[in-house]
């Protein structure tokens, strides 16, 4: 089963914003995508739920430094990214 990113005119702008700052990560920000498209559960993504936020909030991980906070909506096949930064950025 594969997913459908959505991306809101917000999130566009924070990842503009964001690969400007760190030009260096742009592949693995698109390698992260691209993996959360076929299998958001993967293992290098370290998928988790994020404490104190509602229950469809969750973190992946770009690399240990920088993470992408998502929304997932399983039953309708799709992630919805919120906000892309480091660790306080995100959090």
């Amino acid at each position: 089963m594969s997913y459908r990113l959505i991306f809101a005119d917000q999130y566009t702008k924070r990842v503009a914003c964001f690969l400007k700052r760190h030009p260096d990560l742009e592949k693995q920000y698109l390698k992260t995508l691209q993996l959360l498209e076929l299998n958001p559960h993967h293992p290098l993504l370290r998928l988790h739920a994020l404490s104190g936020k509602p229950h469809t909030l969750r973190s992946v991980s770009i690399n240990l430094s920088y993470r992408i906070m998502l929304e997932i909506l399983i039953q309708d096949e799709q992630i919805i990214p919120v906000n892309v930064g480091d660790h306080d950025t995100v959090y």
